[in-house]
């Protein structure tokens, strides 16, 4: 929780990119996934046990808790691998583990980790908190609760005096924006019987993201669907309620996307940071959630809906397999050296042209995600409108390059 008593805002970090991206826009916490023991095992690169240490320095550099997913389904031969990493992680100084075995929750209160409860083990309800509150200090409740039943366990808490191994009376934290899944809390066994590849064991081979025909097998006819996509759920989005999001008492949002682009958990993370200091200083407004909406629409998403927070019964469904965000990137080239006194980076370009007045985005392990207009340029050590293909290109910086870091430019989608 953070100091200050504002929510908690927990950001995705698939990669160091996504990791540094979360850091430099404001988030409290980040959470992460280690080689295949956590729900993201496919969807992102992953970082490995070596990068525990360097994960916890820029996490503890900028105040920020970190936050290990071992939620998985741990099998009998996953023990030992489970056991080292949580050791790794303690020695590390990781802040905690989210966890939804109880293996993995009984190692890591062997070890003294702090534990949270993963959204894979459903929390809906008083008494699950009572017992899980023997083990863990933080819980997610389960993605189906409407905001009402949220608040209900939040008071709950608080009149019962509900507290964790901490001491601290039990923290709730829900999902605030982002992929929601068809399946009940995540636990979803589609890819499973497709592909023999498990979503559960973090493997999700995305069936329910695909177009589907409905046939009646006793008679060959093609039911009719008013959408194809019958399985595939708009993005979670609460900003526009953020308001009624914080009144309901909990204390984390966590922001989904390990699978998602650096400049995504960039754009997102700042776009609710902005939003979560506006309500704590009073200033929470329909014309400020305008444009913040306009910001969100402009990374990857499938639409928008409320999830089950407001009331509803069904889902909202995406009409399209994809993103239908407002804007995408395109590749330019690559970062080939910086000039510190002078703020300079220097670029090959590989691919498409840039010209100033264009909106680019560098993304890099220790850059992170960040975006400017071009206001000038100089191609081989001459001031130009335009850099093209083959050209080394000098830009004028407010923040570091590194070898390698990738250049892209932001284009209308």
């Amino acid at each position: 929780m953070t100091t200050n008593n504002k929510i908690e805002l927990m950001a995705p970090a698939g990669n160091f990119e996504s990791l540094q991206a979360a850091l430099d826009n404001g988030c409290d916490s980040v959470y992460f996934g280690v080689e295949q023991l956590n729900m993201r095992a496919r969807a992102s690169v992953n970082f490995t046990m070596d990068d525990l240490a360097e994960i916890a320095k820029r996490c503890e550099a900028k105040n920020v808790r970190s936050y290990l997913t071992l939620n998985t389904i741990i099998y009998d031969h996953d023990l030992s691998v489970v056991k080292t990493l949580i050791n790794k992680a303690k020695e590390a100084n990781i802040t905690a583990v989210i966890a939804s075995d109880q293996a993995v929750i009984a190692m890591a209160r062997s070890v003294g980790m702090e534990i949270h409860i993963s959204t894979q083990l459903n929390v809906t309800n008083i008494e699950t908190i009572k017992f899980y509150s023997l083990f863990a200090d933080t819980m997610v409740l389960s993605r189906e609760l409407s905001l009402r039943q949220v608040k209900k366990i939040t008071e709950q808490i608080e009149k019962e005096q509900i507290k964790g191994p901490n001491g601290n009376l039990v923290e709730i934290e829900i999902f605030g924006h982002g992929a929601l899944c068809m399946a009940v809390s995540g636990k979803c066994y589609l890819s499973l019987h497709s592909h023999n590849s498990s979503a559960n064991r973090g493997a999700c081979k995305q069936n329910c993201r695909k177009k589907y025909t409905v046939i009646d097998q006793e008679t060959g006819f093609e039911i009719e669907l008013d959408n194809e996509y019958m399985m595939s759920p708009k993005d979670l989005c609460t900003l526009d309620f953020l308001d009624q999001v914080i009144d309901s008492g909990i204390q984390v949002l966590k922001i989904e996307g390990r699978g998602r682009a650096p400049e995504y958990v960039a754009t997102v993370i700042k776009t609710y940071r902005e939003a979560i200091d506006s309500y704590y200083d009073g200033t929470f407004s329909k014309e400020k959630i305008a444009v913040w909406m306009e910001a969100l629409n402009t990374v990857y998403n499938r639409g928008f809906w409320s999830g089950y927070y407001l009331g509803q019964e069904l889902g909202e469904w995406s009409d399209v397999s994809g993103s239908v965000a407002t804007q995408k990137k395109v590749y330019v080239g690559k970062g080939t050296h910086f000039f510190p006194k002078a703020e300079i980076g220097q670029f090959k370009i590989e691919a498409y042209d840039i010209k100033v007045g264009d909106k680019i985005l560098v993304t890099g392990p220790s850059t992170g995600a960040q975006e400017m207009i071009i206001e000038e340029m100089f191609v081989n050590d001459t001031s130009a409108e335009r850099a093209t293909k083959g050209d080394d290109c000098t830009l004028k910086l407010p923040f570091r390059i590194r070898m390698s870091d990738k250049l892209y430019k932001i284009v209308e989608a």
